[in-house]
């Protein structure tokens, strides 16, 4: 596995550090439990060994000191004797023993052993308690012999102690027994965790390989069959970019096609003007009349050149996704009259009556203002009457319209003119790139009505266009119109905020 490169996280070292992280944090615990159980199980057999010696010196206690009238050294005596055979004394460990009489004095065994304080006593019950005994740790068993009859309040106690060595040897015996095993399976349990990672997780690396071997060209769908079920929704995912990656090159594609066809015209134009103006200069026929009209010519091209070349800008400025990031609120009233009245000379050089209706001053009404980016909407309103004029005859009418709702959920901006208007068979059409409507001698780009429809995907708005007047009932010769109609939705507009144009 190759090492993620700086501030990048491994799938495989997390993966790994969340197995082996819990692994080795239980081990020290397993081994605390492991010397506490050990240390149980140790004390079992040597505890019961202990009991049964303070039984069997009880037992005998009892019958020393139920006889009253022995005598105090005999009774040592005979308990001395009998502590003796039960003693385990040998090299690991000590034993030792104490008998107390019924008003505490000591019968027999060691005076440094001490006396439990309890509030249950002369049941003869054995009971254990851990103790120091000239500084070396001991195990005591003891219990009370019952009271004598007719004295309820005192009682005879027999204790038994044992020091710990074989105690300790066991359980350090146990902990070897079980520990050591660990110390084999624990660096190979690491290193099965590390196999099976690395043999788990290696169809992404087979997957990354087959990806980087693809040719830069190949958009095709990556086969899902051969991943592991967890990695098949990322690899669903990447087909379904590589798919709308394909789908977007395709139509970048045919766009520059179209583009570069459509830039043809003009610049051939041009180069067909100057070189018939460099001939009538060569062949001494170059007047200066036709000089002008060559020139006028060349500027015509040059004109349709540049409008091209600006209709373009605006389409990538149209697709550009970053342009959301720069939208603010915008007047859609002041917008529309702005560029109403950039169009007025236009207008009037060809006789046509354009107009402007909807909210006259800034901020008049405040259901005109939208969230947008203001260059692409001026350029929408820009290009509807421009659409409009182009195919609006001499002395037709032009009128721009921005209609608030009074509910406050759209704003509607229309664009109506009295020209031909779009048949029904291509309304849908005129919205494409470079397409322009049949039977029209009207000299354009074909992008206009396209960065319109483009502008008003980026903002959620709907454009329609329809007839202004029915066909069926046209007098002869007239001409429906056309009425261009986009929705701005207001659901994201704030209304606090000020216009801006």
């Amino acid at each position: 596995m190759a090492t993620a490169p700086h501030g990048q996280r491994s799938l495989f070292g997390e993966i790994l550090d969340w197995m082996l992280a819990p692994l080795l944090l239980l081990w020290p615990m397993s081994l605390g439990l492991t010397w506490v159980v050990a240390q149980s199980i140790a004390a079992g057999p040597y505890d019961r060994e202990l009991a049964d010696a303070a039984r069997a010196l009880a037992r005998q206690a009892t019958v020393q000191t139920s006889t009253a009238d022995l005598p105090v050294g005999s009774v040592r005596a005979e308990l001395e004797r009998a502590a003796a055979t039960l003693k385990r004394d040998d090299d690991e460990d000590r034993t030792y023993y104490q008998v107390l009489g019924r008003r505490g004095e000591l019968l027999a065994g060691e005076t440094a052993l001490a006396v439990p304080f309890e509030e249950v006593k002369g049941d003869g019950t054995v009971r254990f308690r851990d103790d120091i005994l000239g500084e070396e740790p001991v195990r005591v068993a003891y219990l009370w012999l019952p009271p004598a009859p007719g004295n309820d309040n005192s009682e005879a106690l027999v204790q038994v102690a044992e020091t710990l060595g074989k105690r300790s040897q066991l359980a350090t015996e146990i902990i070897k027994g079980v520990i050591l095993p660990q110390f084999v399976i624990l660096p190979l349990a690491v290193v099965l965790v590390w196999f099976a990672l690395a043999r788990g997780i290696r169809p992404l690396a087979e997957l990354q390989q087959r990806i980087r071997k693809r040719e830069s060209t190949d958009l095709s769908a990556i086969p899902e069959g051969d991943v592991p079920d967890e990695v098949a929704p990322l690899v669903g995912a990447i087909n379904d970019l590589l798919q709308r990656l394909d789908k977007t090159i395709a139509t970048q594609r045919h766009f520059l096609a179209d583009a570069a066809h459509q830039l043809k015209t003009p610049l051939a134009g041009l180069r067909m003007q100057a070189e018939l103006a460099a001939r009538e200069i060569d062949s001494g026929r170059g007047d200066p009349a036709s000089m002008k009209h060559t020139l006028r010519q060349i500027g015509l091209s040059t004109q349709r050149a540049a409008h091209m070349v600006n209709q373009l800008l605006s389409m990538a400025r149209a697709e550009d996704t970053g342009q959301a990031a720069r939208h603010q609120m915008v007047d859609l009233a002041s917008v529309t009259r702005a560029v109403v009245r950039d169009f007025v000379p236009r207008a009037i050089e060809r006789r046509i009556d354009l107009g402007y209706e909807g909210p006259e001053s800034p901020g008049h009404h405040e259901h005109t203002r939208l969230r947008a980016e203001p260059v692409l909407l001026s350029e929408m309103v820009r290009n509807l009457i421009d659409n409009a004029l182009q195919y609006t005859p001499q002395g037709g009418t032009v009128t721009a319209r921005v209609v608030p709702d009074p509910f406050g959920q759209v704003v509607v901006l229309q664009v109506e003119d009295t020209g031909p208007g779009i048949a029904p068979a291509e309304r849908e059409a005129v919205f494409r790139p470079f397409y322009r409507a049949l039977d029209t001698q009207v000299d354009g780009s074909g992008l206009g009505l396209a960065i319109v429809a483009e502008v008003a995907q980026r903002h959620g708005a709907e454009v329609t266009v329809t007839d202004v007047r029915p066909r069926g009932s046209l007098p002869p010769g007239g001409t429906p119109g056309a009425l261009f109609t986009v929705r701005f939705p207001l659901v994201m507009a704030a209304t606090t905020a000020a216009p801006s144009t």
